[in-house]
This record gives C-alpha cells, sequence and structure tokens, in this order.
C-alpha cells in the first residue's frame, strides 16, 4: 500500500511493511510475549511479530537521532564554553481517541529502555493535563473534553519547559479513566535520557490557535514526533469496541464515573458508544487531530486488525 494523499507524497518516504522490517538490521528482540501482554491495550492483538517488524526499526531510528542530538549538544557547549542542562529528548505521540497511542508509546518505551545510550526513558499522558472535572462543568466544557480549550496548556507547557531547561524534578499530574478526572497523584520525572509525551493534540501549533499565539506550543519542545493513523470508520469501530469491553470492566466499578453505562445491553452500548463518537470524539478528530498529521515527522498507518500496514518518514 502507497499512500495516494499528494502531500504526503511530497513531504514522506513510504514504506510498505516488509520494506521498513528490512531497516531493522539486526536490532534484537528483548520484548517477551508476556511483556508485550502487559504493554497492550483494551481491545489490541498486538503480536511479537509487530514489535519486530515496525517497533525495532522505529527504536533503531531513535537511537540514532537521539546520539545526533547529543553530539550536537556536546559540540554546542563545547562552543558556548557551558555546562550541559540535561535536557532530555522528547518524542511526541499523536493520534485519534481509540487508534491505539498509548499501546505505541508503553512499546517504544520499553524497547527504548534496553539500548544501553539511554535507560532512562519516561512516559507522560497528557490526559493529567485536562482540567480537573470541577472546572471544566464550571467553563461548560465537559462535551468538548479532549479538545484543545479542555486542556491547562500554561500547566504542560510550563512542565515540559522546565525538564527541558534541565531541572532535576519536575511532577506531572495523573489521570484517572476510572473516575474521569485529574488525580491527586503527581508522576515526578527526574531528567530522563528520553520523554515521551503521548496525547491527542500534541502537535498542535499557533496555526491552529488564534488565541496569544506568542506563547510557546507543545511543539516547540518536540524533538521527534510519531502520528498513529487509521480510517475514521476503523476508529469509530474500534471505541464502540473499546467501550463494550469498559462496560463489562471497568465501568462496573464503584468509584466509576461511567457506572451507569455498565447495565447496559450490547445494542444500547453500541448506540451509546456511536453517539458519544458522533457528538464528541469524531469532531474533535476532524477539526483538530487530523490536520496535525503531517506535521509528525513519522506516520504510522494501521489496518482494519491494529497492525502497522504502512509507514511514512518525513524527507
Amino acid at each position: 500500500m502507497i499512500t495516494n494523499n499528494p502531500i504526503q507524497q511530497a513531504l514522506y518516504l513510504a514504506f510498505a511493511r516488509q520494506q521498513w522490517a528490512g531497516l531493522r538490521d539486526a536490532v534484537p528482540l528483548t520484548l517477551s510475549e508476556t511483556e508485550l501482554t502487559q504493554l497492550r491495550g483494551i481491545n489490541e492483538n498486538i503480536l511479537l511479530a509487530e514489535v519486530t517488524d515496525i517497533y525495532l526499526p522505529l527504536s533503531r531510528l531513535m537511537n540514532l537521532f537521539v546520539g545526533s542530538k547529543q553530539q550536537r549538544g556536546i559540540v554546542l557547549n563545547e562552543f558556548l564554553g557551558k555546562k550541559p542542562t540535561d535536557g532530555p529528548y522528547i518524542i511526541s505521540i499523536a493520534g485519534s481517541v481509540a487508534v491505539g497511542k498509548s499501546t505505541t508509546a508503553r512499546i517504544l518505551q520499553a524497547l527504548l529502555r534496553r539500548w544501553p545510550e539511554h535507560p532512562r526513558v519516561d512516559l507522560v499522558t497528557t490526559d493529567g493535563f485536562l482540567y480537573p472535572l470541577s472546572i471544566l462543568k464550571q467553563k461548560g466544557l465537559l462535551q468538548r473534553k479532549g479538545f484543545p480549550e479542555s486542556y491547562d496548556t500554561r500547566m504542560l507547557i510550563d512542565f515540559i519547559s522546565a525538564l527541558k531547561s534541565g531541572q532535576p524534578t519536575v511532577h506531572a499530574p495523573k489521570y484517572s479513566h476510572i473516575t474521569y478526572d485529574r488525580c491527586e497523584e503527581t508522576q515526578a520525572v527526574s531528567q530522563p535520557d528520553i520523554l515521551i509525551l503521548e496525547g491527542l493534540n500534541v502537535l498542535q501549533t499557533e496555526l491552529d490557535s488564534p488565541v496569544d499565539i506568542r506563547r510557546p506550543f507543545v511543539s516547540d519542545f518536540v524533538d521527534f514526533s510519531i502520528y498513529v493513523d487509521a480510517p475514521e470508520a476503523q476508529l469509530k469501530q474500534w471505541y464502540i469496541n473499546r467501550f463494550l469491553q469498559f462496560r463489562s470492566g471497568a465501568f462496573s466499578a464503584d468509584n466509576s464515573y461511567f457506572r451507569h453505562y455498565a447495565q447496559l445491553s450490547d445494542q444500547q452500548a453500541k448506540e451509546t458508544a456511536a453517539t458519544i463518537w458522533d457528538s464528541i470524539n469524531g469532531p474533535n478528530l476532524n477539526q483538530n487531530i487530523l490536520p496535525t498529521r503531517e506535521r509528525a515527522h513519522l506516520i504510522l498507518q494501521k489496518g482494519p486488525e491494529h497492525e502497522i500496514a504502512q509507514v511514512l518518514l518525513r524527507k
């Protein structure tokens, strides 16, 4: 499968799955089936072959980029006569709800940790930077959750800039998909070699926001960006399938914000999930997420079973 998108043809080198797999260059598989099981997301049957064909070449590419950035930093610091700030190499992973960003991020983190050059690899999701539920209700944004205006962007930028400047420890807020709210608990991030930042709108720039265009954006701090892509019809079906899984699992927890969905029949659950997609996730995808796709350095295009069918690498 080769992209027929003229913009992508102009900007990217397209690799079919087996072509990309050939770029692994003997990088060993250091992830076991047991470990992969723990990294999989809901409704994703990713096999070790996917790790071998897609993620090992990707981890090799990332290792080369990180090494190049580190060398440039050494040269610049020597030229300026400065001590290094120890800011991390930041990889962002964007894409729609239900596309499998979190699984991609976890697998990449696990593989990059196994390279001796950068054992400290942290993963932060931007979900924690959503405004607390009480503020979303106050601002009338509950039905816009996940849209750019539902995030505390200033808090996110302060977090990333503190990391980039080499602060010893920076705290990121955590998020609970059970309570549907930000947690009191935070994640301590202490000068990692690599930070993987996963979220819906991490590729957004000032072009998407006419408000205060002078402020920096998340994308200004990112060294390498990845977009996980799939046709919307597949995304919607994956979201419905995931909703059904949650209904019989997480939704039934006593403290679940969505506990009222746990008693829905299969048909009611499918209709509810489809309505949520059509009113919230679909519009957010088309208005805010999909328009950022061609800003990514690399696009992972998925097939019907969550398998990566094609990789696009920016020229």
